[in-house]
């Protein structure tokens, strides 16, 4: 089933794919797509649920969020001694010393690790110092069976028992004893972090603001509902007047350029000849080649939009039809959140997953130095790659879910005829998702996947390399990224338009992207101008309400006196503004690629004769070759069922008349 169907099925222009035309029927005729895919991704989700009780079951997070010292113990807590373990510093109680010191801070990976209860807050340049410090702080930095009384004659190293004097001045960082005389970025970090100056006033800042931040958030959510409502109105002025500003900027860049070129040869020229610089010759030369390639780019241009009007009329239309959707539809606004919700229930179990995944080790004495070490077994080297994929599939899976619930909706929309008889339409697309095409979603969202690893494995080698002088090598890696980024994009949007042709006629993956694939080369002129005139307005959209409520921001915030710097608020409002906006309007993006290709598909089944009238509004029938002939069908065929209701009426009041005389006689 679904890609392992017969190959005939993917060949364009076979008697199967005319046959379907003949009786094609959108929405209807549903079966299970893709079920060999759909079984290998819950088997796959059966193997992440058990890396996930092999890693609860062998892991300890604690150790890993409060650190150990080399005897396996996790600073403070209470800590029971593991039996394969035979060190007598093992196992002890570590409730009263939170944090990890290292013997040697420029080494810590070969020195004495211990947990002591305090820091040390200043330099100690002498085993007497250690003593005193120990003795005001109850903090020995010794091992634990060192006394103060014993420590000015016990050794000093990084291996302990005593550190290495002098010990720098350090404070707590992520329950790990940092000095304070660390890499340039971890200080100014800590120097943030410690900063009642700065980052308290910032906080402080967003704390008092917080109910602010927050209604601006909703009236975020506002603005950006009334700016899906109200898009579809503005679309059309707002293309136009991009496009007349694009000719009218190339037009005067071009005729600047020749008057600049003209202005140059004239005072060239009239320079005696023999007193005539080479580098203005040089210079004039420019001009006039500048001039050239801008007249070119410019007539190109111009040719370009005015082949493209046509298609920015439909652009403008599909605009207008998607407006008319979220009016049969105004809860699928709300699809990016459920996707979110689900998201962030799924990083939530992933990362805690990981959490346990990387203290799943089982610890051992390392005959070298006597301390434990952690080695993880040779299975939890997959396991973690297995994880890592199981976070792109699983993410895309559920990106992919809800295109599909969303193209679902809008088709349903789309190929019914009397749009009154339009009823709950995301719930049915989320039916037919769950019942019949989870496996395509699978498909899909699992070729997004093949393209991500290789993307993730470049960037660990750039990475790696990052040091390395071999300039080449970091370009090529660069190059190999950009080309998987563009095909990562390209195949994301070929995507989405094959699961809207499953939503529209329920086939496989293969088969539904082969159409859409079809469907996107044939009408490359329309799919250009939405997603670059069409994705140019949406953009203005986001940037409308970002400016709308960051304005109400900076009225409300400019005058008030509990804050330090009212700029940090307004600009966390930006921010959420921003992204709300973009989940609103990315939704309306979806909603018309969604109907482009419902249109393409109705041109392509369809050709407005009897008995294979269009399904589109009459708004997108004057972009078909014979709008003019369906049109009339279409009138004819409302006037056909006009009179065919009159005489029905007709008919049913002749019968009562009929039934009441009857009544009457008897």
């Amino acid at each position: 089933m679904g890609c392992c169907q017969p190959c005939c099925r993917c060949c364009p222009g076979n008697k199967r794919d005319e046959e379907e035309e003949e009786r094609w029927q959108p929405l209807m005729d549903r079966s299970c797509t893709d079920v060999i895919a759909l079984v290998i991704f819950i088997l796959f989700w059966v193997g992440m649920f058990f890396i996930a009780a092999y890693s609860i079951a062998g892991g300890n997070a604690y150790r890993l969020a409060y650190g150990t010292d080399s005897y396996g113990n996790v600073c403070g807590m209470q800590n029971v001694k593991n039996a394969n373990i035979n060190l007598k510093s093992a196992g002890l109680d570590m409730t009263g010393r939170p944090y990890v010191f290292f013997m040697d801070i420029l080494n810590p990976k070969d020195a004495l690790e211990i947990c002591v209860s305090k820091c040390p807050d200043q330099d100690l340049n002498s085993i007497q110092e250690l003593k005193e410090f120990a003795k005001n702080s109850s903090s020995s930095l010794c091992e634990y069976d060192v006394k103060q009384e014993n420590m000015l004659t016990a050794g000093q190293s990084h291996l302990g028992p005593c550190p290495s004097t002098p010990v720098k001045a350090s404070t707590s960082f992520l329950n790990r004893c940092v000095p304070t005389d660390a890499p340039e970025f971890l200080v100014k970090f800590m120097a943030i972090l410690n900063s009642y100056d700065i980052f308290y006033k910032v906080l402080s800042d967003v704390f008092q603001a917080r109910a602010e931040i927050a209604g601006m958030c909703v009236l975020a959510v506002v603005v950006a509902l009334l700016m899906v409502a109200l898009i579809r109105f503005v679309a059309g002025f707002v293309m136009w007047i991009f496009m007349g500003i694009v000719a009218v900027a190339s037009i005067v860049g071009t005729a600047l350029l020749w008057w600049t070129y003209a202005s140059k040869n004239q005072e060239y020229y009239a320079v005696p000849e023999n007193e005539r610089l080479d580098e203005n010759g040089k210079d004039v030369t420019a001009f006039l080649v500048y001039s050239i390639i801008a007249t070119i780019a410019t007539v190109v241009l111009l040719i370009v939009l005015f082949v493209m009007r046509k298609r920015v009329k439909l652009v403008v239309a599909l605009f207008h039809e998607a407006g008319k959707v979220f009016m049969h539809t105004p809860l699928l606004v709300l699809q990016p959140l459920w996707t979110f919700i689900a998201l962030a229930l799924f990083f939530i179990y992933w990362i805690a997953v990981l959490v346990f995944l990387a203290t799943a080790g089982e610890p051992t004495v390392d005959t070298s130095t006597g301390w434990v070490t952690y080695k993880d077994p040779e299975p939890v080297r997959y396991m973690w790659w297995y994880h890592v994929v199981g976070l792109l599939w699983t993410s895309e899976f559920f990106l992919a879910c809800q295109q599909m619930v969303i193209a679902g909706a809008v088709t349903q929309v789309y190929f019914t005829r009397d749009k009154k008889q339009v009823s709950s339409p995301i719930l049915k697309a989320t039916g037919r998702l769950i019942s019949y095409h989870l496996g395509s979603v699978a498909v899909g969202s699992f070729i997004i996947v093949l393209v991500k690893i290789p993307r993730l494995i470049l960037t660990y080698i750039q990475a790696k390399l990052k040091d390395k002088e071999n300039s080449c090598v970091q370009f090529t890696l660069k190059c190999c990224m950009c080309c998987l980024w563009c095909l990562e994009n390209c195949l994301k949007y070929l995507n989405y338009n094959a699961y809207t042709v499953i939503a529209i006629e329920g086939t496989s993956f293969c088969t539904a992207a082969r159409r859409a694939f079809l469907a996107l080369v044939s009408n490359a002129l329309r799919v250009v101008a939405i997603n670059s005139v069409g994705d140019f307005v949406l953009f203005l959209g986001k940037l409308g309400v970002v400016a709308v409520v960051g304005a109400i921001s900076l009225i409300i915030f400019r005058t008030d006196a509990r804050l330090h710097y009212y700029a940090v608020p307004i600009l966390v409002i930006c921010v959420f503004a921003f992204f709300i906006a973009h989940c609103f309007l990315s939704v309306y993006e979806m909603v018309v690629d969604t109907l482009l290709l419902c249109f393409c598909e109705d041109c392509r089944i369809n050709d407005g004769s009897p008995g294979r009238e269009y399904y589109m509004d009459k708004s997108l029938l004057e972009f078909v070759e014979n709008s003019s002939e369906a049109l009339k069908n279409l009138e004819k065929k409302k006037k056909k069922e006009t009179a065919n209701a009159n005489a029905n009426e007709h008919v049913e009041l002749k019968e009562t008349m009929n039934s009441s005389s009857k009544a009457d006689y008897v």
